[in-house]
């Protein structure tokens, strides 16, 4: 499914996968979330319910325009950056296009509006 995420004036779209993760997400927009910085490599903000689990490895090791949830925070997550393996993180969709770049040169804390 394909979302779009708004951040000021400016306008990201991304696909989700076909997961039970991704449905949960989905289910929950529209949303805005406060994203802070985090590690120089993510945007990072909390979401209002948990996204299940079903089906997913224990970890990953996201690329560069990810979208990742981040299980033990409830944080949805933005990857800018170089991130390595790690625990709790699941994959749940990819920005398209230059979008990672874009997010990656806006400074402090945002706020996102995902939708549908």
């Amino acid at each position: 499914m394909r979302i779009q995420l708004t951040i000021g004036t400016q306008r990201f779209q991304a696909t989700l996968d076909d997961s039970a993760a991704a449905r949960d997400l989905i289910a929950q927009l529209p949303l805005t979330i406060r994203m802070t910085d985090h590690n120089s490599v993510e945007k990072t903000g909390p979401l209002p319910a948990p996204l299940s689990l079903d089906g997913q490895p224990p970890g990953a090791d996201p690329a560069v325009g990810d979208i990742g949830y981040y299980a033990p925070g409830n944080d949805l997550v933005l990857y800018y950056g170089n991130q390595s393996y790690y625990d709790g993180i699941v994959v749940v969709g990819r920005l398209q296009g230059d979008a990672a770049q874009r997010i990656a040169d806006l400074d402090g804390t945002v706020e996102v509006l995902i939708q549908p």
